[in-house]
């Protein structure tokens, strides 16, 4: 290995090329692959630059941000000249390898956040050291390598000098420092270049470490990188060896999605992230860039089931009685036992903000940190924690006093609160709505309290909550369906097709059989529908609140709501067109098995956060239907 230490730069052909993108410097969203410590996370660019980076947490500032503005920072490594890529995660791993094709030869990057030595299928993740890996090796003659190092803390606001060690670089932050151990002299102040040039058979370790203030500082050596590598992928194959048994359809795609649930997931509270980016749009250019490095709870009590299925995790009992602690923390706000959203930690307060020094993923303005999420009514999440508590019943045999409570207590303001408007599943910034989605959630809450009520040690408050039952019923079938729309309408009164509708028959509120359940699925068929075949949230309204029977504009079709078509027709017994509804939105995955959270009509491109779990868990729990179904039992 020869060390170079001026930079020169050449141009770069990527293989595949890209489809063309919006706005200066956006790249594809599916260029990126995903790196996660079950803690923090990375976004590493097929060209070998890092341009997402939050240490120590999933909602920490950036260290690199280039994703959202070309000066926010970021960490290539790569071949100067031209070259071609093919990439993959190393087995059943979240460490990445990519692989660069030059004229002189072939070299291979193994990025990887660190995890950690995992004893046991519940480690993984538990402590970490916040370090991101980086090791190239020259498999095949000879490759002179590029290295910009170009760090911007907190969102790209400070530019901080470098100080140069024996052995690397020592960036400072406010909160603590960044240590970078190189095997080659970086140069420059703020922003450090160099070369290398590495032949067959050699290797070059990085490691990028966060310190907090206070914390002793010590630069790696490359054996220790290189130990630190291995045992991070030693760690996801034991993980995975023990965890991950579903086979079924899609088999190797429902595995890969539970990986990334897994990576999603903040391993000391077992609270998922809904994405680990901030403000990629939901249109090119446009206003919908939302902050989703928190922790929902719709999405994690999706997630728990999905898990259950791809992974069969044992984090179910830790879930619940963080989620009773959290949401009992400072008592009910409202008089609701919990909010839609916390920070991973289980913060409350997520004040939304936006960063205006920021161009944003192809000048799509604002960008924001934080989410007001967390201060609108959401009903709807009753029902999904305990139906994710239902369905996983047998793992909360040891669940405690508090978590029992916490249950009932939801139960109970499901029957109290569900007459009440709220903003619903897509939480809509306008005013409450009597939403039938919410509604059914408060149905789906009561219902399965109802099953869990020995369990909770609740049989005293059955007939209650049974009468709330019957009587929310009777207000969907009442108010929810529509005659103009032939379909179960996105909120009470109205006439608006809503995809969300698709979870009658999968809760099971309706039978798969059942005419008015059937006619909203081939509505959502017909009207939600795009030319892609993937199925749009809702239908948009004109000017004077008539509808043109299209779907809402602005925005892409939904995965999720591809894949709660998919099993909606599993349920039918329409299992040919259910695989044909799924493929469509598998197949948007990128190279490396990613799925964003919705996709661009006009030119197929996903498009807002990434990667997004309710997309993997729209897949994971369409794919179990569909297989429950060919094997003749119910989805």
């Amino acid at each position: 290995m020869t060390e170079i230490s001026q930079l020169t730069r050449g141009p770069v052909t990527r293989d595949p090329a890209p489809a063309a993108v919006v706005g200066a410097e956006a790249r594809p969203i599916a260029d990126y692959a995903l790196l996660s410590d079950r803690q923090g996370a990375a976004l590493v660019a097929r060209d070998g630059s890092v341009d997402w980076l939050c240490l120590p947490r999933f909602d920490s500032a950036s260290v690199f941000a280039r994703l959202l503005d070309r000066s926010a920072g970021h960490w290539w490594i790569r071949p100067v000249g031209v070259f071609t890529v093919r990439r993959a995660y190393v087995d059943a791993s979240m460490v990445l390898r990519t692989e660069f094709r030059t004229d002189t030869g072939t070299v291979v990057v193994t990025d990887a956040l660190q995890v950690g030595a995992c004893a046991n299928g519940r480690d993984l993740g538990r402590e970490v050291p916040h370090t991101l890996l980086r090791v190239v090796e020259c498999t095949r003659g000879s490759v002179r390598m590029a290295v910009e190092y170009v760090p911007r803390p907190e969102y790209g606001a400070v530019r901080p000098l470098l100080a140069p060690a024996d052995g690397g670089l020592i960036c400072p932050m406010g909160s603590g420092s960044l240590l970078l151990s190189s095997p080659v002299r970086l140069q420059g102040r703020a922003t450090a270049r160099g070369q290398l040039v590495l032949d067959a058979g050699d290797r070059a370790g990085f490691a990028l470490q966060y310190v907090p203030a206070g914390a002793r500082r010590r630069l790696w050596t490359q054996a220790e990188i290189e130990a630190a590598l291995a045992t991070t992928l030693d760690a996801w194959r034991s993980w995975a060896a023990l965890n991950q048994r579903y086979e079924g359809p899609w088999q190797d795609a429902v595995r890969r999605s539970g990986r990334v649930l897994q990576a999603l997931t903040f391993a000391p509270t077992g609270a998922v992230v809904a994405a680990p980016t901030t403000s990629l749009p939901e249109a090119a250019g446009g206003e919908r860039t939302w902050d989703h490095r928190f922790s929902w709870v719709r999405e994690a009590s999706f997630a728990l089931h999905a898990l259950s299925v791809a992974v069969c995790p044992a984090e179910a009992e830790a879930f619940f009685s963080w989620m009773a602690r959290t949401a009992s923390a400072e008592g009910p706000a409202d008089g609701h036992p919990l909010q839609a959203v916390y920070g991973v930690g289980g913060e409350r307060e997520l004040t939304e903000r936006t960063l205006d020094h920021l161009a944003g993923w192809g000048g799509s303005r604002p960008v924001r940190v934080g989410n007001d999420a967390w201060r609108q009514p959401q009903l709807d999440t009753y029902g999904e924690l305990l139906d994710a508590a239902y369905r996983l019943r047998d793992r909360l045999h040891l669940l405690d006093a508090d978590g029992r409570r916490f249950l009932t207590s939801l139960a109970d303001a499901a029957a109290v609160h569900w007459p009440q408007p709220d903003h619903g599943i897509w939480e809509f910034r306008s005013q409450p709505q009597h939403f039938l989605y919410s509604k059914l959630m408060c149905w789906v809450a009561l219902d399965r309290a109802i099953a869990l009520a020995d369990e909770l040690q609740a049989a005293a408050r059955v007939p209650a909550w049974t009468a709330a039952r019957a009587g929310i019923r009777a207000a969907i079938e009442t108010y929810g369906w529509s005659d103009r729309a032939g379909a179960y309408s996105q909120a009470f009164g109205s006439a608006v097709l809503d995809a969300s509708a698709l979870m009658l028959p999968i809760t099971g509120f309706t039978a798969p059989g059942d005419a008015r359940a059937r006619a909203t699925v081939a509505a959502v068929r017909e009207r939600l529908t795009g030319p892609s075949g993937l199925v749009h949230r809702c239908q948009r309204l004109d000017d004077g609140q008539r509808l043109d029977g299209g779907p809402e504009g602005g925005e892409g079709p939904l995965l999720l709501c591809t894949f709660w078509l998919a099993h909606a027709l599993a349920l039918m017994g329409e299992v040919a067109d259910a695989r044909a509804v799924f493929e469509r939105a598998a197949c948007c995955a990128n190279d490396v098995g990613l799925l964003a959270e919705e996709v661009d009509p006009d030119d197929g491109q996903l498009r807002g956060n990434f990667p997004h779990a309710l997309s993997h868990i729209g897949l994971v729990n369409a794919a179990w239907a569909i297989g429950r179904a060919e094997a003749g039992g119910h989805g």
